[in-house]
């Protein structure tokens, strides 16, 4: 029987077989893995059985009942808790919670929660807890804390203690704080306490009903700073003086500061300058000569007096043969007409042809330091002559034009534009191939080069010869602006003229000194 279940593929099991040859221990398995159809009729013959029905009946009862379901001889002496199967193979079991130090078991409570969205048992979702965001944007700035309020509140008692009317602050009335109530109102409870110094200067300075300041409300600044200064005492004898320095100082900031040109000084403005350093440095500093940021009064000398020179006949006004005169005549005419039609900045000047000292201060800041963002803006305007934002050839060949013409009046020999060109292009690197846009200039420092190049022959001059003086000097102080260094430079040569002396002679020696002081 076991021969013919091998060896024939064809053994018919349709019917009835031995319940003993069910449980022949010598069936081979090799005939089993052959004749896999064998298997299914073994196990249908098997479930037929009356043995068979009667143990599945009595382990669904025992399932019903909830008694222990028999097993082999290793499951029946294990413990209640493993009858069930494990669900993990061995090795691959969770670690056990840990323990504390001292050896008895953590207890670690547990907050209620519903079932797992997973629908997992051994996953227990934590139940959202809401919470409270505080406030994190106030219009008005954020409202100081109490233990700061209190503090400030205190110090205020303690100085308007005894001056129930109000308080002077300078014995000359200059300014007058009234009563506790409404300085209380204004400084604590509009959150001023709490507001960084740009945002607090500029609360402070602008009018209420502006999001701006003006040149007006910078005044009462300057008025304190050159009644209180000790380096801008000299001026209390001459009060037109002063009131020059003050515009010029105005001029200066907005010139540097304002990047619309409307005249308005926005927020913004004020946090990305300077302008706040330079404030506190003219506190700290005794010399306002060395607050080279706006209030140097050598500044403000130098300014005044290239303007008194060009003012032939001292009205207060320049028109365009006198700003021709300027550095001993070297601008061209071309450019020169470019700035009285106003296409770099509109004149503050009511007259018309002429600009007033304002406009003057705005051409000249513009014309010592062509390395500034605000000069390269004033001077690409004038030569983008169509005003679609880039310098072509052919723009910048009607300006040089003019140049060239100069140079061989003075007997000089002449570079051709192509020259020219191909130089400016080396030293620019523009996107774009013989053309320049704004984005090109203020990538390169050289940048303000090419504009003496176009239109001002001694700097181009200059430029040239590579003046060794000038270049030890940019190496000794890189920190220092052309500005700085052109401003230098003129006061003492004008402060020897005023003295009488001649500044040609020695003058070089005395820049020298001059650069090695601190100022």
């Amino acid at each position: 029987m076991k021969m013919d279940v091998e060896n024939s593929g064809d053994v018919s099991l349709s019917s009835s077989l031995d319940p003993e040859l069910l449980n022949l221990p010598e069936l081979s398995p090799l005939a089993i893995k052959s004749n896999p159809y064998i298997a299914e009729e073994l196990y249908s013959q098997w479930l037929s059985l009356p043995e068979t029905n009667k143990l599945v009946k009595s382990l669904i009862n025992d399932a019903k009942t909830g008694a222990s379901v028999p097993g082999n001889s290793s499951s029946s002496t294990s413990s209640p808790s493993n009858s069930l199967p494990s669900m993990f193979s061995a090795g691959s079991t969770p670690p056990l919670s840990p323990r504390s130090t001292s050896g008895s078991p953590r207890v670690v409570k547990r907050h209620s929660a519903g079932p797992s969205p997973l629908g997992s048992p051994m996953r227990l979702a934590s139940k959202p807890v809401r919470e409270a965001i505080p406030q994190f944007y106030f219009q008005n700035g954020r409202p100081p804390p109490n233990i700061l309020k209190e503090q400030y509140l205190a110090r205020v008692d303690q100085h308007f203690f005894g001056h129930p009317d109000g308080l002077q602050i300078h014995g000359e009335g200059i300014f007058y704080v009234d009563a506790r109530e409404a300085f209380v109102d204004y400084w604590v409870n509009s959150s001023m306490l709490t507001k960084d110094i740009e945002t607090l200067i500029f609360t402070i300075l602008k009018q209420p009903d502006c999001n701006y300041l003006t040149q007006d409300d910078f005044k009462p600044v300057l008025e304190e700073l050159l009644a209180t200064h000790p380096g801008l005492e000299f001026l209390e004898t001459t009060p037109e003086f002063q009131e020059r320095y003050a515009e010029t100082v105005i001029y200066r900031i907005f010139y540097h500061l304002s990047k619309s040109g409307s005249g308005h000084l926005t927020l913004r403005e004020l946090k990305r300058g300077n302008l706040i350093g330079a404030m506190q440095h003219a506190d700290d500093e005794e010399d306002i000569n060395k607050v080279l940021r706006y209030f140097s009064y050598e500044h403000f000398y130098v300014i005044y007096c290239k303007f008194w020179e060009v003012d032939t006949d001292h009205d207060f006004l320049v028109d365009k043969e006198n700003l021709i005169r300027y550095g001993n005549h070297a601008l061209t005419y071309r450019i020169v007409d470019r700035i009285f039609s106003q296409i770099p900045r509109r004149f503050t000047s009511k007259v018309k042809g002429k600009m007033c000292y304002e406009d003057f201060v705005y051409f000249m800041l513009s014309e010592e330091d062509k390395s500034s963002e605000p000069s390269l803006e004033y001077w690409f305007k004038c030569i983008d002559l169509d005003g679609n934002g880039v310098l072509t050839p052919n723009e910048m060949q009607f300006f040089y034009e003019e140049q060239l013409h100069r140079m061989e009046c003075m007997a000089q020999e002449p570079v051709l534009f192509e020259d020219i060109l191909c130089q400016m292009v080396d030293m620019i690197g523009p996107e774009r191939e013989g053309c320049f846009t704004l984005r090109d200039l203020k990538g390169c420092k050289l940048s303000g080069n090419v504009f003496n190049i176009l239109f001002n022959l001694n700097k181009f001059m200059a430029f040239e010869t590579r003046d060794p003086f000038l270049i030890r000097q940019e190496r000794e102080d890189p920190t220092l602006t052309e500005w700085d260094r052109f401003a230098r430079r003129e006061y003492i040569r004008l402060s020897m003229e005023e003295d009488g002396e001649d500044a040609s002679i020695g003058s070089a020696e005395v820049w020298d000194e001059s650069l090695e002081a601190p100022f």
